[in-house]
């Protein structure tokens, strides 16, 4: 069975690296054979610094679906096209918003110093922080605090992207058109039905749509209705469910309908 995890809030917690006990609880599930994938809002270059060397190697779903690496290579990037590109650009000066912006590798930051996304930026300094004139292209903008974030929404609505919004932070997340958690998996090879997801947050919905089995951590309003079992935010609650999960393949036990 493949297992498929959210990084932030769901299996790592206040933007530190995976816990002792989850990584062995996840070396478990591999040598019981299960294929263990990782499906975060962190561009690879912030997903890799959470997770131990020797899982490098794992599927790996970075910026909700916006880039894809397996076996250690990347795979697949999505860019906004050139006009929709410009469009963000322009409402970002508009509303005089602060922001990250992602090219392929390298990053364009702009605000509090002290936002946690700040702290959790590129930690073991592999990138730069560019101006945005010089990324290229762009794969991944998030909005950290605007003027007005309403009419910016509304604004947003406007334009071929996807847009998240996580918790009651009004950091919106925004993605290329047709990008999402379950499309990266799909490009990883991954089947609708033949996994198990675990997450936290609104963005975790469409993989949940798609999975076998699906566990929320918390209580979000959102992701509870689509969750075929929900647990406590709390690293020893969701290691219990991982391993009860895995016994439960492992004993042949039909899953509860």
């Amino acid at each position: 069975m493949k297992f498929v995890f959210d990084l932030d809030g769901t299996i790592c917690y206040r933007g530190e690296p995976l816990g002792v006990n989850m990584i062995a609880c996840l070396d478990r599930l591999i040598e019981d054979r299960h294929e263990v994938v990782f499906a975060s809002a962190r561009p690879i270059r912030d997903l890799l610094p959470v997770l131990p060397p020797h899982l490098h190697g794992c599927a790996l779903i970075g910026g909700n679906g916006s880039f894809v690496h397996t076996g250690g290579r990347q795979v697949f990037v999505a860019f906004f096209d050139a006009d929709t590109a410009q469009s963000l650009l322009s409402l970002v000066d508009e509303h005089r918003a602060d922001y990250l912006i992602d090219g392929d590798w390298h990053y364009s930051f702009s605000g509090d110093e002290n936002h946690p996304i700040r702290r959790n930026l590129d930690p073991h300094g592999l990138a730069q922080n560019l101006p945005t004139a010089s990324l290229g292209k762009i794969a991944k903008v998030v909005i950290l605090r605007s003027q007005d974030s309403e009419r910016l929404r509304a604004s947003l609505e406007r334009l071929p992207v996807v847009v998240s919004e996580h918790g009651t932070e009004q950091i919106l997340d925004i993605s290329p058109t047709g990008i999402d958690k379950w499309n990266g998996l799909r490009r990883a090879g991954l089947r609708s039905g033949e996994f198990i997801a675990f997450g936290n947050d609104a963005n975790d919905m469409p993989m949940f749509r798609r999975a076998a089995r699906s566990v929320c951590v918390g209580e979000h309003a959102g992701l509870r209705p689509l969750s075929t079992d929900c647990v406590l935010c709390d690293e020893e609650t969701v290691i219990r469910k991982i391993d009860e999960l895995r016994l439960e393949l492992q004993n042949r036990l039909p899953f509860p309908s």
